[in-house]
């Protein structure tokens, strides 16, 4: 998984936009040791303290968060969540308004191994700063 996840970021040539994906899906899991974890990286690549604190509130936080971030962070949401069973169209198309394919599909692949990382993580109950392995 980790050299999926270090494909999909390259690939998705945003690292930014790749921390903001990895703890937004992470705290809708509640995963606590990977929005640990991703919160130090994206401090490393130049994101500010204010958007780290808002993005749990990304929808409402206005033009903090520009249009291909909030398509972003939208798809993260309907692929970490899967309510209806698939991911909406509208969302998806959104998506694909911002992104080309090899992009949308990197931002898929980014999306996907932090939801399974989220997922070992949360089911071994490993705290912040704890041994991965």
């Amino acid at each position: 998984m980790g050299a999926l996840g270090a494909a999909a970021k390259k690939g998705l040539g945003d690292p930014v936009l790749a921390e903001l994906v990895m703890m937004r899906a992470s705290q809708i899991n509640a995963c606590a040791f990977c929005l640990d974890m991703h919160v130090d990286i994206a401090l490393k690549n130049g994101e500010s303290p204010k958007r780290i604190a808002l993005l749990n509130a990304w929808q409402e936080a206005g033009e903090l968060f520009d249009e291909r971030e909030r398509a972003a962070l939208a798809l993260t949401e309907a692929v970490t969540v899967l309510t209806e069973g698939f991911v909406p169209d509208d969302v998806h198309e959104k998506a694909a308004e911002h992104f080309d394919e090899g992009q949308l599909a990197h931002l898929i692949g980014v999306i996907t191994v932090i939801n399974s990382w989220n997922r070992l993580m949360v089911s071994r109950r490993i705290a912040p700063g704890g041994p991965a392995w």
